[in-house]
């Protein structure tokens, strides 16, 4: 008992310290993963084997690790996450300084011939499918930066565009599993693939994307028509002007391209999400290595967030010290007993709870806790584990769009928008996105009744 109630104290001091946003969050995590491993693992229980466990370093040196059928993880670190996000951001790294994200846009925006409402749709469109491969904080720092040079170019306010960017990011990043960081979560503990999530949450997401952008066009097309009507003649940058050097671009771009191929192939290839997530990172830094010299593959390197990485192992020690306790054991058991087994109320109560909490809280540690939740509430149930998993998805994955705190991405684009000169208040990003939010896990819920219930 002991045990259990000091693991439920640092937890929940590390969500406090989180959502009060005073320090670093991988300090605090890998703070509250040490308390953990000292106190929880080594003064209450005495137990070597709990510390040996989480920390689950043997794990990587299997060949199980990179190459096999099943990815389920156990109790403790999650290492095949931690290398694939490694591995994903080297080669974001790769296409960022090959100009790839700029000249995609620019490219977009010379299509639709610079009209604003066409490249608000083509930028919703983008940032949705972008995020279905690349981190959506990528995405909408790319995005937003380049919308705003667009902006004071061709003279339109970016926030409507910014707010349409950032919620379609989070939107897509839910589509598959390397979209977002829970997603990617989700699929290595309990052993999906990326196939799994494009024919499960993919299905929802394509039917929320079509209603999310006839909403935001409804909500700012006035607006934008308004400012296209008073800006007059623009001169554009040139789509080739961001390249500055052709073989890194062509070359990153394949690389990109055949991450793709791999994540999605790798259940029929057997391998593993970590296995491609090194390949990807190797090809990369030779890539770039080869066109543009070692300098340019140290800054690649220097620029990877590291500190994310140490903040996702603070939190999966922290997340075990809940399961070694046997304190999710009782969240499951509980949620269970409310719903009286019911599956369709314990779907409701996951997907719903998840979205609520994500929009306040960071939603991969949320994730991250419930993962075990799910699997044991599955064990006692009977309920397939797959419902629980893709309503944990969705509702972890959209319900962080509800406020400008909520993801990660909505942080990053509201910060670029405020440096450009256009701040977005919290009034002024909950008046439109807690709308498409409520729409979207409205939707959410009706495609699970349908489909699995």
């Amino acid at each position: 008992m002991a045990a259990q109630i000091l693991a439920i104290c640092i937890f929940v001091g590390m969500f406090l310290l989180i959502i009060l946003d005073k320090f670093e969050r991988y300090y605090i995590t890998l703070a509250s993963g040490a308390l953990v491993l000292a106190l929880v693992f080594g003064v209450c229980m005495h137990s070597m084997s709990a510390i040996w466990g989480t920390l689950n370093l043997p794990s990587i040196f299997t060949s199980g690790f990179w190459y096999g059928a099943s990815e389920e993880g156990n109790s403790g670190i999650n290492w095949s996450t931690i290398f694939f996000i490694a591995g994903m951001m080297i080669m974001v790294e790769g296409l960022g300084k090959a100009g790839f994200f700029r000249w995609l846009c620019l490219t977009l925006a010379k299509l639709v011939r610079y009209r604003i409402v066409p490249l608000l749709v083509c930028f919703m469109v983008l940032s949705a499918v972008l995020s279905m491969f690349i981190d959506s904080i990528t995405v909408v720092l790319f995005l937003a930066t380049v919308t705003l040079e667009l902006a004071q170019t061709m003279k339109f306010n970016p926030i409507p565009m910014i707010l349409s960017e950032v919620f379609c990011a989070n939107l897509g990043g839910a589509a598959t599993m390397c979209g977002d960081p829970p997603n990617i979560i989700v699929g290595t503990s309990l052993g999906y693939t990326f196939f799994d999530f494009i024919s499960n949450t993919g299905v929802a997401v394509a039917i929320c994307f079509v209603l999310v952008l006839i909403y935001f066009v409804l909500c700012f097309r006035k607006r934008l028509l308004r400012d296209e009507k008073n800006s007059g003649a623009a001169v554009c940058p040139q789509p080739g002007t961001a390249i500055t050097n052709r073989p890194a671009f062509l070359l990153s771009a394949g690389v990109f391209l055949l991450a793709v191929i791999l994540l999605a192939t790798h259940a029929q290839t057997k391998l593993t999400v970590a296995c491609i997530g090194v390949i990807v990172a190797a090809l990369s830094l030779v890539v770039i290595g080869c066109t543009s010299g070692g300098k340019a593959v140290l800054e690649i390197i220097k620029g990877v967030d590291y500190k994310t990485l140490l903040f996702f192992i603070g939190l999966f020690v922290s997340v075990a010290g809940l399961k070694e306790t046997g304190v999710l054991d009782v969240i499951a058991r509980f949620i269970t007993t409310v719903s009286g087994g019911n599956a369709a109320i314990i779907v409701v109560i996951i997907l719903w709870i998840s979205a609520v909490t994500s929009a306040f809280v960071d939603n991969i540690p949320f994730a991250a806790t419930m993962i075990p939740v799910v699997r044991s509430i599955a064990a006692a149930s009977g309920i397939d584990m797959g419902v629980l998993a893709w309503a944990l998805s969705l509702g972890t994955d959209l319900g962080g769009n509800a406020t400008p705190i909520g993801a990660s991405a909505n942080v990053v684009g509201t910060s670029v928008a405020a440096k450009g000169g256009y701040p977005i208040s919290w009034g002024v990003y909950c008046k439109y996105c807690v709308g498409a939010t409520v729409l979207v896990i409205a939707v959410s819920m009706g495609y699970l009744f349908l489909r699995y219930l």
